[in-house]
């Protein structure tokens, strides 16, 4: 049964079960929204799962999550890795896979076909245009940006972008969820890195400048922006946390899509995705975890 009534979001489907998708689900799921978690096997879909009980039981063990907190939660989720079954009742589809035009193209058009005529399309993408994959869903004024922060579950800002097809009652409807998940929405227009990417890989890409010429040691820029200007993490360890592969991805599409020289990616970056060195979550990035 879908849960659109006047407009509002019941139904949500999340795709991607990975570092962002997780995440997302997590968070509509414990503001009482019915999610389905998808992914492209069962397996992936139980390992999101997973990620998200354990998310919540740490935050149990803090003090942080009450536990009837977690199990309803829990009870708000569940998996599906059939990407036409997860969409067949959804009031919201949200994109959350890596970024590739291609691969989101993919998974818009497959969700289309079973997905309800009200339904709202969203991409989580943190770089790419949406005026290139808006092609993909059937109706150009029900797709939005919704940009989430990693780790979804502890940051508050939600970016919004509205493409230049997105209807006002589209972007109303992205308002209402971003504030009942309890995130602090901004609303930005369709270009290219958005605000918060575009100026976050403007400072992150500096820092591995400074690296690569020797200025100073990854740890002691992180402490300069930290403490001299108040930065809860410095650029290096946010480039670590977001992974060095995703902000190279992310640079390569600004350095396309606005300039060549401002968002050209150095090469101590180049050099350290090809040799694996992708951040904590291969264990080495600027930093050994």
């Amino acid at each position: 049964m879908s849960g659109q009534d006047g407009g509002q979001i019941q139904n949500v489907v999340v795709v991607g079960a990975g570092a962002m998708g997780h995440g997302i689900a997590q968070v509509a799921a414990a503001a009482g929204f019915f999610v389905t978690l998808n992914d492209i096997s069962e397996e992936s879909v139980e390992a999101g799962l997973a990620r998200i009980r354990d998310n919540l039981d740490r935050g149990v063990a803090r003090g942080k999550v009450s536990e009837f907190e977690r199990d309803d939660t829990l009870a708000h989720l569940r998996g599906e890795a059939d990407l036409a079954k997860a969409a067949a009742d959804a009031d919201l589809l949200i994109e959350a896979v890596p970024e590739r035009v291609d691969l989101k193209h993919q998974i818009f058009r497959t969700a289309a076909r079973t997905a309800p005529a009200h339904c709202l399309f969203a991409s989580n993408t943190s770089s790419i245009p949406l005026v290139q994959l808006v092609g993909a869903v059937p109706r150009p004024e029900q797709f939005v940006g919704l940009h989430f922060f990693n780790p979804v579950h502890l940051q508050p800002l939600l970016e919004i972008v509205r493409g230049d097809a997105t209807s006002e009652e589209s972007l109303q409807q992205a308002l209402d969820f971003a504030r009942r998940t309890g995130k602090e929405p901004i609303v930005v227009r369709d270009v290219a890195g958005f605000a918060s990417s575009r100026l976050g890989i403007a400072l992150g890409l500096e820092a591995i400048r400074m690296v690569q010429e020797g200025v100073a040691s990854a740890a002691d820029i992180d402490k300069a922006m930290e403490l001299g200007y108040r930065h809860p993490m410095g650029p290096l360890k946010l480039t670590d946390l977001v992974g060095l592969d995703v902000r190279l991805a992310i640079a390569e599409t600004l350095a396309r899509e606005i300039d060549p020289v401002r968002f050209a990616p150095p090469q101590l970056l180049r050099d350290m995705v090809a040799a694996g060195k992708l951040g904590k979550k291969t264990g080495s990035g600027f930093y050994n975890y």
